[in-house]
């Protein structure tokens, strides 16, 4: 009996090299709709589903191929007798080779304009019907779902004549990963349609960036996947200009650079260690916005990720260019810059779109056994019932520093103190056990900028220790979400030094 093909495609790259190629072997092709048109004017000799089946195309083509001279082809055990007697019985040919994908569903939906009615129709059901099919079968079939592995399936048909279960078996896992990945997009989409917060079942899917060398350690084995129509703002979305590859913990960091570097509408840098900021400025220009960020803690920016969030000239690339760096990103770089600091052949440059960086998403964090998703923390005082507690009012270069403050407090390691002035951090305080430990930290490291300077906590005071010790470093203005039983204690003790306090209802933990 002649070996039979089915072929029916919306990628049509490379499809009809490999439908000749196929075809020149000994294999009937069968094909649907656009497929089928297109496999005939290249020339390659190809029949209709329908003539298979002796039906036509039904319901604006929604019907073509759910039909049992498709699926008993399809799923038919070639090596089972009874199977090979129903086949004969029915008239029905098995199906050897399988090329589908599917409609562009996730392209469908990625139009700004698209409609509600385009993306349902756009919900492929014969092609993940043939795909699941033919992968169940593989033991006899052999099913493509990707043209990057065209090559490889004729190189065994030409070889042996048939491709090795091996092959066949590993086509088959890929089918399953696609299917589940398309319903998926299918899922989530219908999902955001009906407003569902919580769905009974979570289903998500991600594509594959890049292996990674190792994960946080070298013992870890890590990969870096992208979330498919995920924020343009986001280091899976990035250019790399230059730089060996990025690692698991420059990923980490180069996320949480953008997550603070996004609060700023002015120039503003931010320098990051270990996922938390050591060093925040911002100015007039980018320059100025860097000088401070670099002056903030010119000690642990070495070795750390810059984000910026202005263009980078030949002038701040000369700057940059005279410490260590892991990673610089930017909107852009002009190509001065770029030739001086690619004469470190390891620094990583990367560009993305920061017009875009307001898109908020489900954060997704795996415990072992489990998946926690939550909303992204993107509250800012314009959403906070703000409100001055203590008897004075802080200055306007007090509230600049405080809003300042609590831009970069809400993405430090919780328990968390920030301290600043008006234009860049002076101190920072973060992951401690205790609330006034974090306090000494960044009062500690601020020094004598601490006079005259802004206070800000990611949570509220459980006890007026921090505020005592805010007020012998000079602090003169706090910003705090407050709600503690001990708000009085914290609000007295800032009275009887003078210092201004606002209260913001909003806590930003983060663990």
């Amino acid at each position: 009996m002649t070996k039979r093909a089915l072929i029916s495609v919306s990628d049509k790259s490379g499809v009809a090299e490999f439908a000749r190629e196929i075809a020149a072997l000994g294999y009937e092709i069968v094909s649907t709709g656009g497929t089928k048109k297109m496999l005939s004017e290249a020339g390659v000799p190809v029949k209709g589903v329908t003539d298979v089946t002796g039906f036509p195309e039904i319901l604006e083509g929604r019907v073509k191929t759910l039909n049992p001279y498709i699926h008993g082809g399809l799923l038919a055990k070639h090596g089972e007798p009874d199977h090979q007697k129903q086949l004969e019985e029915h008239n029905i040919q098995p199906i050897d080779i399988v090329c589908v994908n599917l409609y562009p569903f996730q392209q469908t939906i990625a139009k700004p304009e698209v409609t509600t009615e385009d993306a349902i129709e756009n919900i492929d059901i014969g092609g993940p019907a043939m795909l699941r099919a033919s992968a169940k079968n593989h033991e006899y079939v052999t099913v493509i779902v990707d043209s990057s592995d065209y090559d490889e399936v004729l190189a065994e048909l030409k070889g042996d004549g048939q491709t090795t279960l091996e092959t066949r078996r590993k086509l088959a896992a890929k089918v399953f990963r696609h299917t589940a990945a398309y319903d998926a997009m299918i899922a989530g989409f219908m999902t955001d349609l009906t407003g569902v917060e919580n769905p009974e079942k979570l289903t998500v899917t991600y594509e594959l960036k890049q292996s990674l060398r190792y994960g946080e350690n070298p013992h870890q084995k890590a990969a870096f996947y992208a979330q498919p129509l995920g924020s343009s703002f986001s280091v899976a979305r990035a250019e790399q200009l230059h730089g060996k590859e990025l690692s698991y913990n420059n990923i980490r960091d180069t996320d949480a650079a953008l997550q603070i570097v996004k609060e700023f509408n002015e120039p503003a840098a931010v320098a990051v260690k270990h996922m938390n900021p050591c060093g925040v400025g911002a100015g007039s220009t980018i320059e100025e916005a860097y000088s401070r960020a670099y002056e903030a803690d010119p000690t642990s920016i070495f070795g750390g990720i810059v984000a910026l969030n202005r263009p980078v000239s030949k002038e701040l690339a000369e700057k940059l260019h005279e410490i260590f760096l892991e990673i610089i990103v930017a909107p852009s770089f002009d190509q001065e810059a770029i030739d001086v600091l690619s004469k470190k052949k390891n620094i990583r440059l990367l560009t993305l779109d920061f017009a875009n960086g307001k898109k908020g998403e489900k954060v997704l964090t795996s415990v072992e056994g489990g998946l926690l998703s939550q909303d992204l923390d993107e509250l800012s005082l314009a959403d906070a019932d703000v409100k001055v507690a203590t008897k004075r009012e802080p200055t306007e270069e007090e509230w600049t520093a405080l809003k300042l403050g609590w831009k970069v407090v809400k993405h430090v390691k919780s328990n968390a103190i920030v301290v600043t002035d008006d234009k860049m951090t002076l101190g920072v305080g973060a992951g401690q056990m205790n609330r006034v430990g974090a306090a000494k930290i960044a009062l500690e490291q601020a020094g004598e900028k601490a006079k005259g300077a802004a206070l800000a906590s990611d949570a509220f005071f459980p006890m007026d220790d921090t505020v005592e010790a805010a007020a012998k470093a000079g602090i003169t203005a706090i910003i705090q979400p407050g709600g503690s039983i001990k708000d009085e204690d914290s609000i007295k003790k800032a009275d009887e030094y003078g210092i201004a306090m606002v209260l913001t209802g909003i806590r930003h933990f983060k663990h």
